[in-house]
């Protein structure tokens, strides 16, 4: 059993990206495929499709890479289990001094930290992606 199935998520992205796999499979839940998303809109994954099946469901990420290069440079969690942060709207993360992307978890659901600083809307910082 995993103690942070989104960690464990990362972990495995990181991983495939490192050993150049064009794809990653990893167990899905309504949270991880909600990352996938704001992953894929700004555009660090090229794909994220959901696999139904026994025993459990997965997520298929493929993965982006510019010619050998993996487009995720790091993907950091900031927000754990043993250690929840949170953020205002006005106080939200901007790594590399906008460059970069925070995902936040909301009221609203799962976004980017740009698109919830916009929407005036504070949360749980889950993770930020350069």
């Amino acid at each position: 059993m995993v103690s942070d199935p989104i960690a464990d998520m990362f972990i495995r992205i990181k991983n495939a990206q490192a050993v150049k796999h064009a794809t990653v499979v990893i167990p899905a839940s309504k949270m991880k495929e909600n990352i996938a998303r704001v992953l894929q809109e700004a555009g660090y994954i090229e794909s994220v499709t959901r696999n139904e099946g026994t025993p459990c469901d997965t997520l298929e990420i493929t993965l982006k890479y510019a010619g050998k290069v993996p487009a995720i440079t790091t993907l950091q969690r900031i927000s754990k289990p043993g250690l929840r942060r949170y953020s205002s709207a006005t106080s939200l993360p901007r790594p590399l001094s906008g460059h970069g992307l925070a995902i936040v978890s909301t009221t609203k659901g799962i976004m980017s930290g740009l698109q919830a600083q916009k929407a005036g809307l504070g949360g749980e910082v889950i993770a930020t992606v350069w």
